[in-house]
């Protein structure tokens, strides 16, 4: 079996299942807690070193220096190699999973990991637990980035890497998947929540075994039991108070502390270092029990450390913490948190001791711990499990109730509000916007926006035949089917591989087509299909059931859907636009020939084009019909959109005012349609248009198209002769370097007695030197014909024929060139100098562009077939390379066909 198909089955088999979600939720759990340890050991070696330091230097000397060198490290790493890995990363994590393009990564997870084992080893009052959030959920990221997964499953395992990182940095499994509900994702569906639970067991289990426990969960974090009594109740409530006002206090200076680092206009780097060096300062004046920040917090938990030490630790906590997190260091806000909870309810247990005689410091202790945590996150239920599995206390479980939640209302009445969401938004990053869209693609599914009609190819058709479909349709692919079963694909792109792999033209589809092409069922979300294209760099997906087609669905079948949506318009997607509407319409007398079709949309080109279209009509007795397209939302009728036609009108009536000094009959009309191409395409039916000219770009940037949606639909669908014109730049003093040539056949054309309709003098553009290639094909003809009109644009016009031949044949034959001098000499009306040079060059546009360069040719016209346009989609975009290539005007003609 081949690679391509190998490489397409195992894509389609990592498609989303639950199965493989499991599996992925135990790797997550599994790499998370190898990362909570390593940050655990990493930042506790650093430390011990740091505090060991001060036994060789001075302290004063010691940690301000360890402080300011290990913060600048920190910090370049930081800004050098992950500017995501900045602050806790939990705001970072929240933003990703509501769709905010930041990113997550293994890079960003190992810079992480490594800064915040320097930040905290430093000295500097943070945590390691809001880290191991953002280190587990960017090691999730990369994963779902290795193995194509939708967005919706990729959110879901980031969360359950955010999840297990919490988990394994508490030990506490239940947490995790609390935290994820309660602030990061929202969810309660299952696979969201069987893969948080999982994700976070593994984590929490693998910590506990590798940080030196065991499986026993019955592990306390102080070696006391907590005691709670009915009259206790009001100091909790007071406890929870505090904790809820100097939480909201603690929130607000952090954003204070961020503002005030911004308006120093200092790098990353020293910011940090500047942290560094005044957390190592103030440290360095403390007694030695506070350079260990989880020693200081059992030490204050037991219940032995005197309330005036309590208080110090609370204000330098506060502080510290509030220098070292607005510098923008890679450390979390959870354990200074816990800190400054066990100095708050120490406090208050001390006092209430003094005051009954009963109760216990720790209990207090360990109930603040919970309640400052819920007012710092707003997570009350998070924190009570925190404190709850860190303990597995149930004589804590009332008392924790009381003060996480009094916290809870009291912080969120003061400061209402996410801190992280704050946080954000001081980069300019709002969630609730970025979730409401999300919304629109979640709601609507492939079956309620697929196309059930579709056209598709046989596999045993030759290469022939396929040209002929893509020739009869606009579309720009086709699914391949064999015996009513969905074999492949094939796309404009495919069509290249008979060039580059120099295949015969005898060949079957189905050795050019891709196979086993990438598919979706009808459930899958409109967020699902929009990930896959995007991953594949893909514009079509086959809907299957099994491996019938029974659809198919485009970009922008989901730009449709979406539009609709936000409009307000939720039903299923019409799977075609309704018919284009005439709210304007004027006439003339019916007395020409034929009819000639401007439509027109620019007003800076519209005198031109309608100059040329007067040309051609004067020439062929054409009347002209002018046309103005409104576009109007999928969502709504054309026939009942109110619409403005002042400017059309307008623009309209200088067409009529041109039309009328020429003597050409003109007609004008305003459209009101879903689709430009298809309102044209119904003017040329219903007006039974001859001939279309229309303005064109010259290039396109739309992947499979030659030259754009509408053009590309035009020029394949419109049964009339289509003229496609890309006006060029300036050209002064035009048409003067001509150089002669030995092999030149020369004829001066007889005068015309019709004076020429030349473009305004305030036109910048120049139509006085004319080249033509011509190959011998149909459409050179066409070209031919349309000269003499042209021409009459420019005073004393000047036309080369040239016909590119390698420089591999050694006598060009210049039969083609012969033939179409005659052939513009039997035209009359021509008042022109014709010249016939053939050319040497390796391809048609390498040629005319070179040509055009060195001569300074204003206009350059050619020729080509509705199948010669898919040719040269093979062979090279001729029109576009050379559209693209030089700056005059350049003029496509192609003939009519048959309906």
């Amino acid at each position: 079996m081949s690679h391509p198909i190998l490489n397409q089955r195992f894509r389609t088999w990592w498609q989303p299942r639950r199965g493989l979600a499991i599996a992925e939720a135990c790797v997550i759990g599994l790499v998370a807690a190898l990362s909570a340890v390593l940050l655990k050991v990493g930042s506790g070696w650093l430390g011990t070193w740091r505090v060991q330091s001060t036994r060789l230097l001075p302290v004063w000397l010691a940690l301000p220096i360890v402080g300011l060198v290990l913060g600048f490290v920190a910090g370049t790493l930081v800004e050098r190699l992950a500017p995501e890995a900045s602050g806790s990363g939990i705001p970072q994590v929240k933003a990703s999973l509501a769709n905010v393009p930041i990113r997550l990564s293994w890079r960003v997870a190992g810079v992480k990991l490594l800064s915040a084992i320097v930040t905290i080893g430093s000295g500097m009052t943070l945590g390691r637990q809001g880290p191991t959030v953002q280190v587990g959920a960017g090691l999730a990221a990369g994963m779902s980035r290795w193995v194509p997964t939708s967005p919706d499953h990729r959110r879901q395992m980031i969360a359950a890497g955010a999840g297990a990182g919490l988990a394994a940095a508490f030990n506490a499994p239940i947490a995790g998947v609390l935290f994820i509900v309660e602030e990061l994702l929202h969810d309660l569906s299952g696979l969201t929540l069987g893969t948080a639970i999982i994700a976070s067991f593994i984590g929490g289990v693998i910590s506990r075994l590798l940080g030196g426990g065991s499986f026993d969960l019955n592990l306390q974090l102080v070696e006391s039991t907590s005691h709670f009594s009915i009259p206790e109740i009001p100091f909790f409530l007071v406890l929870g108070i505090l904790a809820g006002l100097f939480g909201a206090l603690f929130n607000r200076g952090i954003i204070f502390s961020i503002k005030c680092y911004q308006r120093l206009h200092i790098s990353l780097p020293l910011r940090v270092a500047l942290a560094g060096f005044i957390s190592g300062v103030v440290v360095a004046m403390l007694p030695a029990s506070f350079r260990d920040n989880t020693g200081l917090r059992e030490y204050v938990m037991t219940g032995v450390a005197h309330p005036s030490v309590a208080a110090i630790a609370f204000g330098a906590q506060f502080i510290l913490t509030l220098v070292a997190f607005g510098s923008g260091a890679p450390g979390g806000l959870f354990a200074p948190s816990l800190i400054l909870g066990s100095c708050l309810g120490h406090i208050i247990g001390v006092f209430e001791f003094y005051i009954t005689g009963g109760g216990s410091p720790t209990t207090y202790a360990l109930a603040g711990m919970g309640g400052f945590f819920s007012a710092v996150s707003k997570v009350p239920i998070t924190a009570i499990v925190i404190v709850f599995e860190m303990t597995t206390d149930f004589n804590l479980v009332l008392p924790l109730m009381i003060v996480c939640v009094a916290a809870y209302l009291v912080a969120d009445k003061v400061i209402p509000g996410s801190l992280y969401e704050k946080l954000l938004e001081l980069k300019g990053i709002t969630l609730s916007q970025e979730i409401a869209v999300e919304g629109a693609l979640t709601k609507l599914t492939a079956k309620d926006v697929m196309q059930e009609r579709v056209e598709t190819l046989d596999a045993e058709m030759s290469l022939e035949e396929v040209m002929q479909a893509f020739s009869r349709s606009h579309h720009r692919g086709f699914p391949v089917v064999e015996a009513n079963k969905l074999v492949g694909i094939v796309t404009q792109t495919d069509l290249l591989k008979i060039r580059e792999r120099n295949l015969a033209n005898d060949i079957f589809l189905k050795e050019i087509m891709t196979p086993v092409p990438m598919t979706v069922t009808p459930i899958h979300s409109l967020s699902n299909v929009l990930y896959l294209l995007d991953r594949y760099q893909i514009s079509r997906l086959p809907v299957v059931d099994g491996r019938k087609l029974i659809g198919i669905i485009t970009r922008a079948d989901i730009i449709r859907a979406e539009a609709d949506h936000l409009n307000g318009d939720d039903r299923k997607p019409k799977l075609r636009p309704e018919p284009s509407y005439v709210v304007y319409q004027t006439r003339s007398p019916s007395i020409g020939r034929g009819r000639l079709l401007v439509p027109i949309a620019n007003p800076e080109t519209a005198a031109i084009l309608l100059q040329m279209a007067t040309a051609i009509a004067r020439d062929r007795h054409y009347e002209i019909e002018c046309i103005q397209v409104i576009l109007v939302s999928r969502h709504s009728s054309p026939s009942e959109t109110q619409v403005r036609t002042a400017k059309s009108r307008r623009l309209l009536r200088k067409a009529e005012v041109l039309a009328k000094k020429w003597r050409i009959p003109l007609h004008t009309q305003i459209r009101v349609t879903h689709d430009v191409a298809q309102a044209i395409l119904e003017a040329i039916n219903e007006q039974h248009i001859d001939l279309l000219l229309m303005g064109w770009k010259g290039n396109t940037s739309t992947p499979g198209r030659i030259f754009g949606n509408v053009v590309d639909t035009i020029i394949r669908q419109a049964t009339c002769e289509v003229v496609l014109v890309k006006l060029g730049k300036t050209h002064q003093d035009a048409g003067t370097n001509r150089r002669g040539d030995n092999r030149n056949l020369s004829q001066t054309l007889s005068a015309s007695p019709r004076p020429p309709l030349s473009a305004s003098p305030s036109s910048p553009h120049s139509f006085n030197s004319w080249l033509v290639p011509m190959a011998g094909g149909p459409n050179s003809r066409v070209a031919i014909k349309l000269l003499p009109a042209l021409v009459t644009l420019g005073n004393n016009p000047k036309i080369r024929l040239t016909q590119v031949f390698k420089p591999s044949q050694l006598q060009p034959n210049m039969a083609v060139l012969e033939n179409a001098i005659r052939e513009l000499m039997r035209r009359r009306k021509l008042s022109s100098t014709v010249v016939g040079i053939p050319v040497q060059a390796n391809s048609v546009a390498e040629g005319v562009i070179k040509l055009v360069k060195t001569e300074g040719y204003d206009v350059v016209v050619l020729g080509a077939s509705r199948e010669g346009l898919l040719q040269q989609a093979i062979q090279g975009n001729i029109p576009e390379a050379i559209a693209s290539g030089v700056e005059s005007t350049v003029i496509l003609v192609r003939s009519a066909i048959s309906s």
